[in-house]
């Protein structure tokens, strides 16, 4: 098996700019960017479209903790002597990027040198070198910037393991003897919760029926959600006509961003709600916005609307606040969701442990890479919770269809309440880009995790000798 020669990683960035004119979907995006080093390969790409953000007045930003985003990856490739290479990345929202770069090339001593073999026959092992480094831990341990980082690497690493069997990774983990799966993962903190011996027998169950689900993925995909439709602020013509194509398109399933103004969040989620009619699901999000008591008020005036669950409704660090909404809202029939800023499979653990949540948000790239995803998928099975994961951003789509078709396949074997996110925009720059029909994921085929960009992208974009840095820097 060939060894790792080199580990590198780039910062690739995106930037909204959009023309002020809030009735144009088909906004006008500018190539600009504010970071600049000679020690980082810096990308900014330019999306299809961009998001109206000036439409109105105070609804400035769509994200409500995070008032301007600039859509980044922390970007990994790892090189082998015999010339393979896997790619991996973590996403990020702009600043601090070249942190988890730089938390990256930190862990890449820890890397450089070994072989995939090496890895794979230990896979629990290594997750544990990157994650319980006796220093390095200091600034964790697995949670915020070299938790992030962890993920890019390990990220990149599954890519290369799947590449090197020639399989996409959902395969390669549906394929995978479930006592090698159960070794992939740190069981460290959680057996309190769900024991290996636990984790197996699900595995092991789910291997009934497990060819006929592979075959209807194949065949149907698995079902997504939308988050393209209404974003704040966006008209109300602009509201309608995404829904109206939506719908159209065969979408289903539709998510409203909240919390901003409840008198708008009403009039919205009652436009959504007419629009998409009482039988297809409507949810909504706030972003971190609200405090505890403020959560459980403002979204019991939106009961009437009949959403399925307030996604992340206040501090992602609050467990006992989130099991205090849970309560409040369950006689409403709303769940709440959370977990796309869940630190690690601990923080899962607990979560579920409370009956914090009623919907899982896995994130590829949050979480300790695919070694932790899978403790957290097997737990949520476990306490009975549904899988939605999060997706977006750069690549995060490409990366978590995976996670979730496993999910399906070898773990849930149930459909019930489970969905996908899907926001429709950055996959053009990527060589494997997630393939939607009739609001549906279809399994990727080709071999790997699905992380690679183009190279034509990144050489186009990379500072400072990319096109758009040298146009950039003659203006």
């Amino acid at each position: 098996m060939s060894d790792f020669q080199r580990l590198w990683s780039n910062m690739v960035q995106t930037q909204w700019y959009v023309h002020p004119c809030n009735e144009c979907f088909l906004a006008e995006v500018a190539d600009k960017s504010y970071f600049c080093s000679t020690c980082f390969i810096h990308v900014t790409f330019s999306p299809t479209y961009g998001r109206p953000k000036d439409h109105i007045g105070k609804h400035t930003f769509y994200f409500f903790q995070h008032t301007d985003p600039d859509y980044s990856v922390a970007y990994v490739v790892i090189e082998t002597d015999q010339g393979m290479q896997g790619y991996g990345l973590t996403f990020t929202v702009g600043r601090g990027t070249e942190i988890v770069v730089c938390a990256v090339e930190a862990l890449s001593a820890l890397v450089v040198g070994k072989s995939l073999e090496e890895i794979v026959s230990d896979f629990r092992g290594f997750y544990r070198l990157l994650t319980s480094d006796g220093q390095m831990r200091w600034i964790g341990p697995e949670k915020g910037v070299i938790q992030l980082a962890t993920a890019a690497v390990l990220n990149a690493v599954w890519d290369l393991w799947a590449r090197s069997e020639g399989k996409p990774l959902w395969k390669l983990l549906v394929d995978m003897d479930p006592r090698k799966l159960i070794s992939c993962i740190d069981f460290r903190y959680i057996t309190d919760a769900l024991t290996e011996q636990e984790a197996l027998d699900i595995l092991v169950k789910a291997q009934t029926g497990k060819e006929q689900r592979v075959d209807q993925m194949l065949k149907e995909g698995y079902p997504a959600y939308t988050t393209s439709c209404a974003w704040l602020g966006y008209s109300d013509q602009l509201l309608k006509q995404l829904c109206t194509d939506a719908l159209n398109d065969g979408w289903t399933k539709f998510k409203v961003k909240v919390g901003a103004d409840l008198e708008d969040d009403i009039r919205r989620c009652s436009l959504i709600r007419q629009m998409i009619g009482p039988h297809n699901t409507l949810m909504i999000d706030a972003n971190q916005r609200w405090d505890v008591g403020e959560a459980i008020t403002w979204v019991t005036r939106l009961a009437e609307y009949k959403p399925l669950w307030i996604e992340e409704p206040t501090s992602p660090d609050d467990i006992l606040g989130h099991a205090a909404i849970s309560k409040a809202l369950a006689p409403l029939g709303i769940g709440v969701a959370t977990g796309e800023q869940c630190h690690n499979r601990v923080m899962f653990k607990q979560f579920l442990q409370a009956s914090a949540l009623q919907f899982v948000q896995i994130d590829s790239c949050r979480l300790g890479s695919v070694n932790e995803n899978l403790a957290v998928l097997l737990m949520a099975h476990k306490f009975k919770v549904p899988v939605c994961p999060h997706a977006g951003g750069v690549g995060l789509c490409e990366l978590v269809q995976h996670l979730i078709l496993f999910d399906y396949i070898s773990v849930s074997a149930s459909l019930d309440n489970r969905m996908c996110e899907f926001v429709d925009h950055l996959h053009e720059h990527f060589r494997s880009p997630v393939v939607i029909q009739n609001a549906h994921y279809m399994p990727p085929k080709d071999p790997g995790y699905s992380c690679e960009m183009l190279e034509e992208s990144v050489q186009t974009h990379q500072y400072p000798q990319g096109q758009v840095w040298k146009k950039l820097q003659g203006q």
